[in-house]
């Protein structure tokens, strides 16, 4: 099973355009491993932003890449536009893959929900369930659990618009598709959620 990353790039002040050409670049590298499948830049959330999700074949994979950033005097080429970083490695829930590029909407909402300490398997088993029947409102691009820093279940949506989000959402709410029942049951309240739109690059639109 492949792993992922999420990195979110913290730049100066309107820096997205400045950035973006030498990032492709730091992505593209011959030396650079893993493979980008999404790229966006807030709309709703932190602001001055770039959120990078990336597919590696391996742990092995993970760590070269990490290891390449943080040894570099550049750092994703773009060290003069750059505030700072933070990575964080996934593990998927298999029933979401593959992650397939393509044009599925102008917003993606990045949600993450921090669970019990004995909540992650419990909420798995409930998505497990629930999201045949959710993603027949909208598609789901990944869900997927961390490996590093505070446990956390973290999920990608594509949507046309902000309003079709509220639209969805509601919608599943309505026809008691959404939540997953019981699913709520294993999670704190520390819950975020990004609004983000796709940047000219990513492979996820």
């Amino acid at each position: 099973m492949p792993l992922f990353d999420i990195v979110t790039l913290k730049t100066a002040l309107f820096a997205t355009p400045k950035v973006a050409p030498a990032l492709q670049e730091w992505l593209a590298a011959p030396e650079a491993k893993g493979t980008l499948m999404g790229a966006w830049a807030p709309d709703i959330g932190t602001l001055n932003d770039i959120i990078l999700l990336r597919q590696f074949d391996s742990a092995e994979d993970l760590i070269a890449e990490r290891t390449r950033t943080h040894l570099s005097d550049n750092p994703f080429g773009c060290m003069e536009h750059l505030r700072g970083w933070t990575s964080d490695s996934y593990i998927p829930l298999d029933f979401t893959l593959p992650v397939t590029p393509g044009e599925y909407g102008k917003v993606y909402e990045i949600r993450s929900y921090q669970p019990k300490l004995n909540g992650m398997a419990p909420t798995i088993d409930k998505w497990r369930e629930a999201v045949p029947v959710r993603t027949e409102y909208s598609p789901l691009s990944i869900a997927m659990y961390s490996l590093d820093g505070p446990t956390r279940f973290t999920q990608i949506w594509p949507y046309e618009s902000a309003n079709h989000r509220a639209e969805i959402r509601g919608k599943t709410v309505a026809d008691g598709i959404w939540p997953p029942k019981g699913g709520p049951d294993w999670l704190t309240p520390e819950m975020t959620s990004t609004l983000a739109v796709p940047l000219p690059f990513s492979p996820l639109k």
